[in-house]
């Protein structure tokens, strides 16, 4: 959401927001927003849940508790049904992807020009227009494409774990396109091809799928934010602005929702043999 389009256009305003604050590692460009905000929710998420676990009482629940509760069992009530085997590791893993992509997300309904009133407030309008700063982690690719890796990486211990070394190394040559004799060994390379693209389309489309949804839908807010440069428009923009962040609460909750139970539903496939 958004208070203002700037002095200069709409155009150099979405820029403006579009543009991340980075610093230079290793030669190349890390977005330190990105990664600060999403730092923070994750602390605030382990914070926030390991207390409601110290505090938990046996009787009469707490609002906070209760509210906890019903997240914990909506979770691992998914998880149960997606995922038939020990889902000891499963539910946790599901549980801290669902509840921080959640709090990533829900940072593209803090008004776009929050920041950037800070700034100006504190240390006046040129440091303000010489100040980029993204609230939104998971409009950054970087960062969905950070969590997807590492549900890669996961999806490949569940396989090696269930299967062993040798057997998931036999099925990627010998699955999908099963044969006997020297038809196996003709096959092989095929099959490796075709697992190697199948595993690798994986969080892949985790990670675009959500960094499409939320960049798509900041972008959004950008562009209702050209209504309010006129006294005209400036009354339809709140409109469209207060229905626009009703529905995107529904994407919010949603993409947080199919990335949680992808990730279960491939850790499942993945511990299952072809």
């Amino acid at each position: 959401m958004s208070e203002q389009t700037g002095p200069g256009g709409l155009n150099e305003y979405i820029q403006h927001h579009l543009t991340h604050n980075t610093v230079e590692v290793f030669g190349g460009q890390f977005n330190l927003d990105s990664w600060l905000v999403g730092l923070v929710l994750g602390l605030v998420f382990i914070l926030w849940f390991g207390l409601a676990a110290r505090r938990a009482t046996p009787g009469v629940p707490s609002k906070g508790q209760a509210f906890v509760e019903i997240i914990v069992e909506f979770v691992d009530g998914q998880v149960k049904d997606t995922f038939h085997g020990d889902r000891r590791s499963v539910t946790p893993l599901a549980l801290t992807i669902f509840v921080w992509i959640v709090f990533m997300n829900t940072m593209d309904l803090i008004p776009l020009d929050m920041v950037g009133w800070g700034v100006h407030t504190v240390a006046g309008e040129e440091a303000a227009h010489h100040t980029y700063w993204r609230l939104v982690p998971t409009a950054d690719l970087n960062t969905t494409f950070g969590i997807s890796a590492s549900v890669f990486l996961i999806l490949i211990g569940h396989a090696w774990s269930a299967k062993g070394g040798f057997g998931f190394g036999k099925e990627l040559l010998t699955s999908p396109f099963h044969a006997h004799g020297f038809m196996a060994v003709v096959l092989a390379p095929f099959n490796l091809l075709m697992n190697v693209i199948e595993w690798l389309v994986k969080p892949v489309s985790l990670a675009m799928r959500l960094f499409g949804n939320m960049y798509g839908g900041e972008l959004v807010f950008m562009l209702i934010a050209g209504l309010f440069a006129s006294w005209i428009t400036f009354v339809p923009g709140i409109i469209a602005n207060a229905a626009w962040a009703v529905f995107h609460i529904l994407i919010i909750l949603l993409q947080a929702f199919i990335f949680m139970i992808l990730t279960v539903v491939y850790i499942a496939g993945a511990r299952e043999s072809h």
